[in-house]
């Protein structure tokens, strides 16, 4: 974590380019995206390695104050993308009132709860950030990307008791609000 730092440090102030970084964190971006891609329904087209890509392309080219910084982009860019993925599947235009079956899945037919859940989860994270804005970023970190809590611990500056705390809280509430 520290070598990620100072990386970021070297790159503001020599303006290196991105290789040395992309180097330093595409092994842990990438157990994220499959974290959080192993929840996904079977069949998801997105892949862990697109979704990586993805977000790099989204966040290569900012300048971060640290990694806490770097990976709260990250988090942040992997929702989107998710959310957008989500919508767009669900979308009637392109067919998003149907289900795609494979040939080979046919007696286990999917749903699309899975897309409108992610999109639910995705306002009600927007309503939890205007109440309290770190409580949302710890659900981005722990939903979105899959980290542990020792991670979001150690990402957000936080004891882990308080990351588990914050964490029972907002699953609490996100529950509720999803029963509404």
């Amino acid at each position: 974590m520290k070598e990620i730092t100072e990386i970021l440090d070297n790159r503001q102030l020599n303006g290196d380019s991105d290789d040395a970084l992309i180097a330093a964190v595409y092994a842990q971006l990438k157990l994220m995206a499959k974290n959080r891609m192993s929840r996904e329904r079977r069949g998801h087209t997105l892949q862990a390695t697109a979704l990586v890509h993805e977000a790099w392309l989204r966040i290569g080219d900012q300048d971060f104050e640290n990694r806490k910084h770097f990976f709260y982009a990250a988090s942040e860019a992997m929702r989107r993308i998710l959310v957008d993925n989500a919508r767009r599947k669900r979308a009637l235009s392109r067919g998003g009132q149907f289900i795609r079956v494979d040939d080979a899945e046919i007696e286990e037919f999917p749903s699309n709860k899975n897309l409108e859940n992610l999109i639910a989860i995705n306002e009600i994270i927007e309503k939890l950030a205007e109440k309290d804005p770190r409580k949302a970023q710890l659900v981005k970190l722990r939903y979105f990307i899959g980290m542990t809590g020792e991670e979001v611990a150690e990402t957000m500056d936080m004891s882990l008791t308080t990351v588990n705390r914050d964490w029972a809280f907002a699953r609490a509430w996100l529950y509720k609000e999803l029963e509404k």
